[in-house]
């Protein structure tokens, strides 16, 4: 059987891996954001016309994450 020194470890450990996950999770999230923008800014300098479809099509991908 488990003891509870052993329940114990194994409760912080899983738990400090969660939040090592999470901050990892939020740092990708936050700057993947800049790639995605200066790749429109490239657009926008190459074809006018196509970064205004590569836009509206972001702004909608963006708004059904927030919800």
């Amino acid at each position: 059987m488990i003891s509870d020194d052993d329940l114990y470890r194994l409760a912080i450990f899983l738990g400090s891996a969660a939040m090592v996950l999470i901050v990892v999770y939020h740092y990708f999230e936050v700057n993947s954001g800049e790639k995605q923008q200066q790749k429109v800014a490239q657009v926008v300098k190459e074809k006018p016309s196509a970064a205004a479809h590569t836009m509206a099509a972001n702004t909608t991908s963006a708004s059904t994450k927030t919800r």
